[in-house]
């Protein structure tokens, strides 16, 4: 298996067990935030091990990596929706 065919598999687990938490009562904003932190923690430790963190310079990159992930997600979603002929909704309040 691919990394990438490996990438999608476990984001699909990662989505599940949100969608569980979700219909156990935790608020969507809850784990939202709650796996973003859990990727800060584990990107650290991908990088550095247990006994070290990143300079400004690693957080950098895990940030713009994580940028271009959100923007790369957010135009998927777009062309989902305009395919689907629903009118795009921007972010809730």
């Amino acid at each position: 298996m691919s990394d990438q065919d490996q990438q999608m598999e476990i984001t699909n687990r990662f989505i599940a067990l949100a969608n569980e938490l979700k219909d156990d009562g935790v608020p969507i904003h809850v784990i939202s935030w709650s796996m973003l932190t859990a990727s800060a923690v584990y990107s650290t430790f991908s990088v550095a091990g247990n006994t070290g963190g990143l300079n400004p310079s690693g957080v950098d990159k895990v940030v713009d990596g994580f940028r271009d992930c959100m923007n790369q997600v957010q135009e998927a979603r777009k062309a989902e929706l305009s395919e689907a002929g629903a009118e795009l909704e921007n972010e809730q309040s």
